[in-house]
């Protein structure tokens, strides 16, 4: 189903696609943080990852329990944006011999996963609103909440130790 397909007729149809879309999403990244985290050498950078990982498996918890409070199925839809970050993270860790630049690429890799899933989140909360699902909102801003979060620790990464070593 295309974001502009017929199958989407209402604010709750694209509700519940991106919530499958996000599904779809979270899912991956529980399989591609254990892969960052054991290519990572910065041992904060490493223990971020698996941390996050624990955050992430949460994340489709809480998904689950919006998708049955919304009366919608359980389902995930391919999601390209998130396929091809992921994608792009692999080419780029591939390329890179230098574990300090390898570190600074895993980070830009990581936030282009969080800046995608805080454009998700931020609008899933407001259309959850829309829909008079605050209920819903409120389990959605917990995870938007954690995303915010972790891009910061990942810029605080970066920006104290990691990019300094990438460039020496």
């Amino acid at each position: 189903m295309g974001l502009f397909s017929k199958d989407i007729k209402s604010m709750n149809d694209l509700f519940v696609h991106q919530l499958q879309d996000i599904y779809y999403a979270e899912q991956q990244l529980v399989k591609a943080l254990p892969k960052m985290a054991k290519k990572a050498s910065d041992p904060q950078l490493k223990q971020g990852f698996l941390a996050h990982l624990d955050e992430t498996r949460t994340h489709v918890q809480r998904l689950e329990q919006v998708f049955q409070m919304h009366g919608a199925q359980v389902k995930a839809v391919d999601c390209p944006a998130i396929d091809g970050i992921i994608e792009e993270a692999d080419e780029v860790a591939g390329e890179v011999d230098d574990k300090n630049v390898l570190d600074a690429a895993l980070i830009n890799a990581a936030q282009a996963a969080e800046h995608y899933e805080i454009v998700r989140y931020g609008s899933l909360i407001a259309w959850a609103r829309q829909l008079g699902r605050n209920d819903c909102a409120s389990i959605l801003q917990k995870t938007l909440d954690e995303e915010k979060m972790t891009d910061n620790k990942l810029t605080s990464i970066a920006e104290g130790k990691v990019n300094l070593r990438a460039a020496g």
